[in-house]
């Protein structure tokens, strides 16, 4: 399928969902009058940091008033997307991702943020770390700028382990993680917290470096899908087992929110997520386990390097009437000055991280994040989105396919396979299922030929 009629397929599907979460949001949440600036963004922690500490902003800026649009990961993307193909108007800041940005770049979706950058003073768009830059980048300019970037690693208690005998390697494999897990779990106390919520970029996320490094992969190099291959088959069966035998209870509704609670108070011995979780676990104010975590790179099993790529960005839609002022509040919330002001208004281990190359130079940073600093910086080095598979694939991409399809057949996919985390079928009906889902998208490919 061309990436044409790609877009417009993603645009059509994006009214219905517009639609029904703007049913559910309320008239407060859209809309802006002549001086306010709307922002949507992901209700995780760093972004409710931004939120607490705009008003400094408005101070600033005093033309321009802020006005929030917080939601879940999930209704996040499905309602960001909507309103950017369809050119609704009612953001003017967009928090995105490397897997949205290029492809709406090229649909002309978002605005071209290079010239706005170079010509902000002290800004440096250069000291972004160099893969994150790139991967929002479309013909060599940025279309959305990084807020934070993250690989993913394994979060363990140093003092479990320690009571427990038990020591992982410095690159640990799937194999010792769970049965590390099955060591560890007890009552109350899970061996090891995993996604099992519905979402492309929920239960997908950490799956997918899973199915990776197991040797599977979702299309082969004709777009001929492989999800009932062994290979992919093994991959699912292990995440699945894991999480259902040794994992969080209620795993089929647990999310990167959920999880970060469960490590946060004590209530796992792992947790395999996202490296920017730092910032809930290392924070005093959210955490009864600061100091009690060690970090591990991706665990593997057949292929190495398994950790995902990903930054949450902010970008400007096409749309937009106040690009200029989008930008102002952009350009503030993404410098080197905001990143100080967070460490030194709200803790140097809430800083997001991952974004600027500049932050680890910060003294009182580097001291915060000396048990982490070094692993995440490593793990985004290492990632390999143009490679993520063992054997060839047509498709970019680690913890997701850089095709826009993926939003819908990834979130058809994780419904089934966190129906069998919950019990209702079996890994192999939930692969037949998916299977047919993805036959519907490499048919398209293939076709386009």
């Amino acid at each position: 399928m061309t990436r044409r009629r790609s877009a417009t397929r993603l645009a059509a599907a994006g009214t219905v969902t517009a639609l029904v979460l703007a049913a559910c949001a309320g008239p407060a949440s859209l809309g802006s009058s002549d001086d306010t600036v709307t922002v949507a963004m992901v209700s995780n922690s760093q972004m409710q940091d931004a939120r607490r500490l705009a008003p400094m902003f408005e101070a600033e800026n005093p033309g321009i008033d802020l006005k929030f649009v917080t939601l879940s990961e999930n209704e996040a993307r499905a309602k960001i997307t909507a309103s950017t193909a369809m050119g609704g108007g009612e953001f003017d800041v967009v928090m995105i991702s490397n897997f949205e940005t290029p492809q709406w770049a090229e649909y002309g979706w978002l605005r071209n943020l290079s010239e706005y950058a170079d010509q902000t003073p002290d800004y440096d768009p250069d000291d972004f770390i160099s893969s994150l830059r790139e991967s929002l980048s479309y013909q060599g300019d940025l279309y959305s700028v990084p807020f934070y970037g993250e690989s993913s690693f394994l979060m363990y208690r140093k003092d479990r382990f320690a009571e427990a005998g038990i020591e992982l390697s410095e690159q640990p494999t799937w194999d010792e993680v769970a049965a590390a897990a099955k060591e560890l779990d007890g009552p109350g106390e899970p061996g090891i917290c995993l996604r099992g919520k519905p979402g492309w970029g929920e239960l997908l996320a950490p799956l997918n470096t899973v199915v990776n490094t197991f040797g599977a992969r979702w299309f082969d190099e004709d777009w001929n899908p492989q999800l009932t291959s062994a290979e992919f088959t093994q991959a699912v069966q292990f995440y699945v087992d894991l999480v259902r035998e040794h994992g969080q209870p209620g795993a089929a509704g647990s999310g990167f929110t959920e999880c970060a609670t469960q490590l946060a108070q004590g209530r796992a011995s792992m947790w395999y997520d996202a490296t920017s979780a730092v910032s809930t676990i290392e924070d005093p104010e959210a955490s009864e386990v600061v100091g009690d975590i060690g970090y591990a790179r991706a665990p593997i099993k057949v292929k190495e390097n398994s950790g995902w790529l990903y930054t949450w960005s902010l970008g400007i839609p096409a749309s937009s009437d106040k690009a200029d002022e989008a930008w102002e509040f952009i350009s503030w919330m993404t410098s080197k000055d905001y990143l100080r002001t967070v460490g030194e208004e709200l803790g140097w281990e809430r800083v997001p991280p991952g974004s600027r190359s500049s932050t680890y130079e910060i003294p009182e940073y580097a001291e915060a994040a000396e048990a982490y600093g070094q692993i995440t910086l490593d793990s985004i080095d290492e990632t390999t989105p143009s490679e993520p598979t063992v054997d060839p694939v047509p498709y970019t991409g680690v913890q997701f396919l850089a095709i826009p399809e993926f939003q819908d057949l990834g979130t058809r996919v994780s419904q089934q396979i966190s129906a069998a985390i919950a019990g209702r079928q079996s890994v192999e009906e939930a692969l037949e299922q998916s299977q047919r889902y993805a036959e519907i998208v490499g048919q398209s490919y293939q076709e386009d030929q």
